[in-house]
């Protein structure tokens, strides 16, 4: 986050911005330029980071999904690649996706997270009720809360990386398949039992919705 943004954001975390004009919070925070607190306010509230509550006051938005008049505002944690794991899971907040409570079908956002999908190999899976896939650029909403069954969608972890695929358990045979269905033909990655840990393997959430780009 630009510098000024983080600056303003902790300005607000303490006092309601929303009624000191662009001058007083300019001198606050040492920003000669009332345009340049315009702007990065508007940058700000874009993302979601700043909100007005139901008794209209100026708040800065949770680290996590919390509801404003009917809608759900589910954090963006980064993106994920539904390719090869090689998308660095990053944990910083990027902005807040802002979707009626009816979409989602449950009345507390608890647990849900938003990831920016990077990659194509779950462009022909059909997941949920829509029978949606996950192309580049979309953003899929997923339940950290839920464990997995075989045939879910999963956003799941290898070394770091975040990736989305389709998650199957073998007992007999002590290993863990995550599978691409895609237009174009991409191996599964394949996961012993006894490699989970040494690899950092761990399951993230499951797919609920995807919100197409």
């Amino acid at each position: 986050m630009n510098e000024n943004q983080q600056k303003i954001i902790n300005l607000a975390k303490k006092k309601d911005i929303s009624k000191m004009s662009f001058r007083e919070i300019g001198r606050e925070l040492s920003i000669p330029n009332p345009q340049t607190v315009i702007y990065h306010l508007e940058q700000i509230k874009k993302k979601g980071l700043l909100y007005f509550d139901t008794k209209k006051r100026q708040r800065v938005a949770k680290p996590k999904a919390f509801v404003v008049d009917n809608f759900f505002n589910i954090p963006v944690l980064g993106s994920a690649n539904c390719g090869p794991a090689t998308e660095l899971a990053q944990e910083n907040i990027q902005g807040y996706l802002r979707i009626s409570q009816k979409l989602i079908k449950r009345s507390k956002p608890d647990g849900l997270i938003a990831i920016r999908a990077v990659g194509d190999s779950l462009n022909d899976a059909k997941i949920g009720p829509d029978k949606d896939s996950i192309d580049d650029g979309d953003y899929v909403i997923v339940d950290c809360k839920k464990q997995p069954d075989n045939g879910n969608y999963v956003l799941s972890v290898i070394d770091g990386a975040a990736n989305f695929k389709k998650f199957f358990k073998d007992d007999k045979k002590r290993e863990v398949r995550l599978v691409s269905e895609s237009k174009r033909e991409i191996p599964p990655i394949i996961l012993h039992e006894s490699d989970i840990n040494s690899s950092g393997y761990m399951v993230n959430g499951i797919v609920i919705k995807i919100i197409k780009n």
